[in-house]
C-alpha cells in the first residue's frame, strides 16, 4: 500500500475571525505540508477543486496550485483530486491541455483525478435550475473518454456531443513522454466503484468512512477492473481512501491534539455540502453540529476504525488494516485545526516509522502502468 496527502484550502470561520490572513495562511501551509511530504516518502499528494464551499474548501484553482508545487517538489506524484471536466465548468480541451502542462511541469508525475462537483451547492452555481444531480454523470460519461484521444491523436478527430463539440484540432502541448497521466475517479457513492473500475480508472475513495466499510467496495472494484475496458492508455488498478490522520511521540499527546483540532466542525461541513455523499446515522443537519469531539470520543473513533490517531506504532497497526482490507493508497487528510507543527510533525513521524514498513516499493504504480504501456 502506497501512502498519500490531501489539501483542500480549510479555513474554518473560528480562524478567520481572529486572523484576517487566515486563508492566505491555510494555502501556504498546505503547500508546506506538501513540501515536507515530498521530504518524507509520501508518493502521493492530492488538491481538490471545489467552488463556492465557504470553510470547507477554499481551493479552487488548483491547477496554479498544482504549478507551484511541480517545483517546489522532487519525486511526490501531484495528483488533482479532482478536475472537474464537465464543460459548463472547465471546457474539457482545457482540462486535457492543463494536464498535459502539468505533465510536462512534473515531468511525468502528474495524476489526472475527475469527478462531477461536491454536491447541488456546487452544481447549482455552473448549472442553475436542474433539478437532478445526476445530470451531471451523463455530462461526465460523454466526455472521459476523450481526454486520451485528445493526448495520443496527432490531430483530435474532435467531437460532436449533447453538451459540448469541438472541430478536428491538434490538442498541445502532448503529455510528458510516452501514453500519459494515470486516469482516476472520484467515487461519491460505493456503486462508482464498480463503474470506474469497468472503465479502467483508478477510483479516488473519498466518500469510505471506516475500514469495514472498505472491504466489499474494494471486491466489488477489482472484480470489474479485472474484466475492464479501459478508455485510456493502460488500466489503473487502483484505490485510494483518505482518513484523518494524527501522529505523535505517544498515545497522550495525539489524543490532545485531536481533541483540539475542532474535527467535528470539519466533519459537519462535509456532510452540509457534499450532500451526494451516503449521510451515516447520526450525523446532523446544517447548522446543526457534531459535538465537540472529547477524549472519549477520539478513542471510539479510533477503536471504530473512522480515525487513524496514535504514536508511530499505533498508526502502523492501523494503517495495515486499510492495507488488508484491499486499499492500494492511503491519503491523510490534515485539517487546519491542527497547528503546523502538529501536522508537520505527524507527516514526519509517518514517513519515518510507518511508511518504510508498509510502502517497500521504490517505484510509484501508477508509474509501472504507465511504462507498461509506452514500452
Amino acid at each position: 500500500m502506497e501512502f498519500g496527502l490531501f489539501v483542500q484550502g480549510y479555513v474554518p470561520a473560528a480562524r478567520a475571525q481572529v486572523d484576517p490572513d487566515a486563508e492566505h495562511k491555510a494555502l501556504i501551509e498546505e503547500t508546506e505540508y506538501v513540501i515536507e511530504a515530498d521530504k518524507s516518502g509520501f508518493k502521493y499528494a492530492w488538491a481538490s477543486e471545489h467552488h463556492f464551499l465557504e470553510e470547507y474548501s477554499h481551493l479552487s484553482a488548483n491547477d496554479v496550485y498544482l504549478g507551484y508545487l511541480a517545483h517546489a517538489t522532487e519525486r511526490i506524484h501531484l495528483g488533482s483530486g479532482i478536475f472537474n471536466p464537465l464543460a459548463p465548468v472547465n471546457h474539457p480541451v482545457k482540462v486535457a491541455e492543463k494536464v498535459a502542462m502539468l505533465d510536462h511541469l512534473s515531468e511525468g508525475r502528474f495524476e489526472f483525478g475527475t469527478g462531477r462537483g461536491a454536491g447541488s451547492h456546487e452544481i447549482l452555481g455552473f448549472m442553475p435550475g436542474i433539478t437532478d444531480m445526476n445530470h451531471t454523470k451523463e455530462i461526465w460519461e460523454e466526455t472521459i473518454a476523450e481526454f486520451p484521444k485528445m493526448w495520443l491523436q496527432d490531430e483530435y478527430a474532435g467531437f460532436q456531443g449533447k453538451h459540448w463539440s469541438l472541430p478536428p484540432r491538434k490538442i498541445l502541448p502532448k503529455p510528458y513522454g510516452k501514453s500519459h497521466p494515470a486516469m482516476w475517479y472520484a467515487a461519491g457513492s460505493p456503486s462508482s466503484y464498480a463503474m470506474a473500475g469497468k472503465k479502467g480508472l483508478g477510483v479516488l475513495g473519498f466518500s469510505v468512512q471506516k475500514v469495514s466499510d472498505m472491504e466489499w467496495v474494494v471486491e466489488s472494484y477489482k472484480s470489474a477492473v479485472k474484466e475492464a475496458e479501459a478508455i485510456g492508455d493502460f488500466v489503473n488498478d487502483n484505490v485510494m481512501v483518505t482518513s484523518t490522520a494524527i501522529c505523535a511521540e505517544t498515545h497522550a499527546k495525539a489524543v490532545e491534539i485531536a481533541v483540539g483540532g475542532g474535527l467535528n466542525y470539519l466533519q459537519s461541513l462535509l456532510f452540509r455540502y457534499h450532500d451526494t455523499f451516503p449521510r451515516p446515522e447520526g450525523i446532523p443537519q446544517w447548522p446543526e453540529l457534531l459535538p465537540a469531539y472529547s477524549e472519549e470520543i477520539i478513542e471510539l473513533l479510533i477503536a471504530e476504525e473512522l480515525m487513524i490517531c496514535g504514536d508511530p506504532d499505533e498508526v502502523f497497526r492501523q494503517c495495515k488494516r486499510w492495507e488488508q482490507a484491499g486499499a492500494d493508497q492511503l491519503s491523510f487528510g490534515l485539517p487546519i485545526g491542527i497547528s503546523p507543527e502538529d501536522t508537520k510533525s505527524t507527516i514526519r513521524l509517518i514517513g519515518e516509522h510507518v511508511i518504510p514498513k508498509i510502502d517497500t516499493d521504490p517505484v510509484h504504480r501508477t508509474s509501472r502502468f504507465r511504462q507498461a504501456a509506452g514500452s
